[in-house]
């Protein structure tokens, strides 16, 4: 097993006992249409806590060097952290390696740079400027505002759901609307060009996916969604919204970043980041959290009655539903994981997944509890890549939870979810649900 740049043959720490079961795989996209694989996770955590991952063709995507796959939530933490061992900047954060001559072009995005100290523009310097420049478009009063029309569409949506029920998909008539629509509010997006952003937002998460089916080249083989080519027609439009907000400027994010000090380029990345990362985590965590309630009467019921906060719920859904399942680094330097020598060039795969269900971290952690104190999940990532949308993410799923206990009746399942087919992002398709 090659790892990257020819580094040589990966070799894990020696096993003490010929019974230690073999390494699961959790590379392949398609084990995540079933939902979280649970049992590869625990093996992996209790006997391969740095496990070497093969990355084969799939799906028509053709094969990568590998990869080593943490899922320990210590382990998860110490990665995200340490950006000066564990890159965003040499690689990007995709399992699949960038097209190299792509990779300047993708290292533009906050998400795929390094905030080391004394770092050179060569180096990804601008992390921290970036932040704290989308930081100030969130102004308090936007906030406020941004909560009232949540909660509006939240409860427009949910009184037309329980109309259509008793048996009603929660996706197609609530959470994906929800996220879409607040997401176009807050960027503002004039409500004709809305679709826009779904279409885009779908052509970059759901690429892995059947019902989705990427574009190809000239040759046959799939073109890579974040590549320049794929990103020019929405980038052209975010120079177009950046102008027209120039010239008549509005109370929203647009507007205060098209007179930033944002050059073009930086512009453009943040409208790709806002517009993909903003939607779909609400998209991926609404539904799930919903799932996880109509599977679970009794949390549901505790909820409902008020008897728990409903910041503390939320973060138990989130843990229980991480909207991302795994990000990638890159070895900057050697260094050693549990016995295990991580080489430089070696891709680093964490997955959120699995250490927001580590016992090491939470008492019993296939148990939903929603009053659950203290709940380090790592659904939002740590470290200075921590979501810079957290607190709106947060923001509109309790909204979004308030007005499902004041608006539907109790639900339970009426038949299993739909699962997006991805090693990236835990989304669910169809959530159908019977209401009383």
């Amino acid at each position: 097993m090659s790892g990257p740049q020819g580094q040589g043959t990966r070799t894990p720490a020696p096993r003490p006992d010929s019974a230690v079961p073999a390494v699961p795989d959790v590379f392949d996209p398609r084990l995540y249409g079933r939902g979280l694989p649970h049992d590869a996770f625990r093996t992996l955590r209790a006997h391969h806590p740095v496990a070497w991952q093969e990355e084969y063709e799939v799906l028509g995507w053709p094969a990568g060097p590998g990869f080593w796959a943490l899922t320990r939530h210590a382990d998860v933490v110490r990665v995200l952290k340490d950006a000066g061992t564990f890159s965003s900047w040499l690689g990007a954060t995709q399992i699949r390696d960038p097209d190299p001559a792509d990779l300047p072009f993708i290292r533009r995005m906050m998400l795929n740079q390094d905030p080391a100290p004394g770092a050179t523009e060569e180096s990804g310097p601008g992390h921290g400027r970036l932040r704290r420049l989308v930081s100030r478009a969130f102004t308090p009063a936007r906030v406020d505002r941004f909560t009232a029309a949540a909660r509006a569409r939240a409860r427009e949506l949910l009184g037309a759901a329980r109309e259509r029920g008793p048996v009603v998909d929660l996706v197609s008539a609530v959470t994906d609307d929800y996220a879409l629509l607040n997401l176009a509010d807050l960027l503002g997006v004039p409500e004709s060009d809305r679709g826009l952003l779904l279409g885009w937002t779908e052509r970059v998460i759901a690429y892995q996916d059947p019902d989705e089916p990427p574009l190809l080249d000239d040759r046959g083989r799939p073109v890579n969604p974040r590549s320049p080519a794929m990103l020019r027609e929405m980038f052209d439009y975010a120079q177009e919204l950046a102008e027209y907000k120039r010239r008549v400027p509005a109370d929203d994010v647009m507007t205060s970043l098209a007179a930033s000090a944002l050059t073009d380029a930086e512009l453009e990345m943040f409208f790709f980041l806002l517009t993909v990362a903003g939607n779909d985590t609400v998209r991926s965590a609404a539904p799930g959290g919903l799932l996880a309630l109509a599977e679970h009467p009794d949390e549901q019921r505790r909820l409902r009655e008020g008897d728990i906060p409903l910041g503390t719920a939320v973060d138990e859904l989130l843990r229980w539903h991480p909207p991302v399942l795994s990000f990638r680094r890159t070895a900057a330097r050697d260094t050693v994981v549990h016995g295990s020598r991580i080489r430089a060039g070696d891709k680093v795969v964490v997955f959120h997944a699995a250490a927001n269900y580590d016992e090491r971290a939470f008492r019993d952690p296939y148990r939903l509890d929603l009053s659950r104190r203290p709940n380090p999940h790592v659904s939002f990532g740590d470290g200075p890549h921590i979501c810079l949308g957290a607190h709106f993410a947060r923001l509109q799923l309790r909204v979004l939870h308030d007005e499902v206990r004041e608006t539907l009746p109790p639900m339970t399942l009426a038949q299993p979810p739909r699962h997006l087919v991805s090693n990236f992002i835990n989304g669910i398709k169809s959530l159908r649900v019977r209401l009383g």
